[in-house]
């Protein structure tokens, strides 16, 4: 693990100096009671004392950057926002080429197909297990060393000697170590770019990247893949985490860790203390099943996209409309919610668009065409940009020293939970038609969201009231 003591000398200023001018503009409306966690407070300017005997100067017009022209603005977030698209891509050329790598040696569709499974299963298992580490020590220290573990897996799988089972191993460790580094980072966006708008905006422009480097990775992973070995390909990689581990450790400050120095006591037991604090809590629990269960069955048609494709008879040119139409949806709703939207009105849209969002897998009982698929699909997607709004609500329930592991939970069930979805909804299209599945997951779906809408609802705390997790408590207290 590298040491992490030093300060590099062109290390960014203080991200609150470059942002504090830019959340002024977007935080002056009002929320009303179902979007209490979105006030923020008005930020002046303090006052200044001209010279004795001086007329005061005139004020001097000062532009401000708005949307999400004021996140690129903050130094930090432009190496964060860096470092993500190179692992990001990384990742997705090295699982696209470890699957090729494994048929390539086992001609076995099983072991393939695993080698994609193993990204998911393991999320669990380092979401619960090690989410201590993202509040146990200081932030750039545990995405620097997370890089670096990564880079080095994958090298590792890069020789020639490593054996199938070797890679499989790999894989798990990769996949282990993500939760800790997402739920890390995401904490550490709050300290980069504070509590308010541009965390929100920051939050939405990742998310947005992750969603284009599924459409992007593939491809240029096809690409390369056409041109060199399997294990050329996933040497990129490592060239990719390690310049991502290097942008972060030099592009961003190095802030303390969360519970203090010296904290002592066993990771474990802090990661499992953590893990029940924001599950045992009301509030917050209930936000985390908002983030969760819409993707667990939102995905359903992209696990069965390509038996439905055949259900219906188009080609793979259809096919490939099918697999586009929800992240092109997705990434086109929450550009329009973060650019045009304020803080207000991106509240105000959570419960309603959490609420219908499924609605729209329901045409597949029609069993629509495909182009009619397409539109169904591309409405789902949009209807995802709800999280922008509840981010916000999020960070303002989750306490500072238990963001780290809020965070990574908040990965970990995302991930663990979209795998469940997958999975049932092959297994059901086993014994029903797929159309029939996939307008059922829409349903069925609804009707669980909508109780937990309500729950939402009930557990909003009055306006100036911010919840706060107290050992064996599960209540709201304000704070001044």
């Amino acid at each position: 693990m590298p040491s992490e003591t030093g300060t590099p000398a062109d290390l960014p200023a203080d991200a609150t100096d470059d942002a504090t001018a830019d959340v002024a503009a977007d935080v002056t409306d009002d929320v009303t009671h179902d979007a209490p966690d979105d006030v923020l407070p008005p930020v002046t300017a303090p006052p200044v004392t001209p010279p004795s005997g001086t007329a005061p100067p005139a004020p001097a017009p000062v532009p401000v950057p708005g949307g999400y022209r004021a996140v690129f603005a903050v130094r930090e977030f432009r190496a964060v926002f860096a470092a993500h698209l190179l692992s990001l891509l990384g990742v997705v050329v090295s699982e696209l080429a470890l699957t090729v790598l494994v048929y390539d040696l086992t001609d076995s569709p099983l072991l393939s197909a695993l080698t994609f499974a193993l990204g998911l299963l393991p999320y669990l298992v380092g979401g619960t297990l090690l989410a201590g580490v993202a509040d146990r020590y200081p932030a750039r220290r545990v995405l620097v060393t997370s890089d670096l573990v990564c880079a080095g897996c994958v090298a590792v799988m890069v020789l020639p000697g490593t054996p199938v089972a070797g890679l499989l191993v790999l894989r798990c460790l990769v996949a282990a170590v993500s939760p800790v580094f997402t739920g890390t980072r995401t904490a550490a966006l709050a300290d980069i770019l504070g509590e308010g708008d541009l965390y929100v905006l920051g939050r939405s422009l990742l998310r947005i990247v992750s969603q284009s480097a599924l459409l992007a990775g593939f491809g240029v992973g096809g690409l390369l893949l056409a041109v060199v070995s399997p294990r050329g390909a996933i040497t990129i990689t490592v060239a990719t985490f390690l310049c991502s581990a290097a942008l972060l450790r030099l592009g961003t400050r190095d802030r303390p860790a969360r519970l203090g120095a010296g904290r002592g006591g066993s990771l474990l037991r802090e990661s499992l203390s953590g893990a029940r604090l924001v599950l045992g809590h009301r509030r917050i629990r209930a936000l985390l099943l908002l983030f969760w269960l819409p993707p667990a069955f939102v995905v359903a048609p992209e696990a069965l996209a390509a038996p439905y494709a055949d259900e219906i008879g188009v080609g793979s040119a259809a096919l490939g409309l099918l697999m586009c139409a929800m992240p092109v949806g997705h990434i086109a709703a929450e550009l329009y919610a973060g650019a045009a939207l304020g803080p207000r009105i991106r509240s105000l849209i959570v419960l309603p668009f959490a609420a219908a969002g499924l609605l729209p897998l329901a045409l597949y009982g029609l069993r629509p065409g495909a182009v009619l698929t397409a539109v169904a699909l591309v409405l789902a997607g949009a209807a995802s940009a709800y999280v922008i709004g509840l981010d916000q609500w999020f960070v303002d329930a989750v306490p500072d020293e238990l963001r780290g592991r809020a965070m990574t939970l908040l990965t970990a069930g995302l991930m663990t939970l979209q795998g469940v979805g997958m999975a049932l909804a092959g297994l059901a299209a086993e014994f029903f038609p797929v159309h029939q599945v996939v307008a059922g997951a829409g349903v069925l779906g609804t009707l669980c969201l909508l109780p937990l809408v309500a729950e939402v609802r009930r557990t909003a705390p009055a306006p100036g009231i911010r919840t706060e997790v107290r050992d064996g408590a599960d209540q709201h207290m304000t704070s001044g």
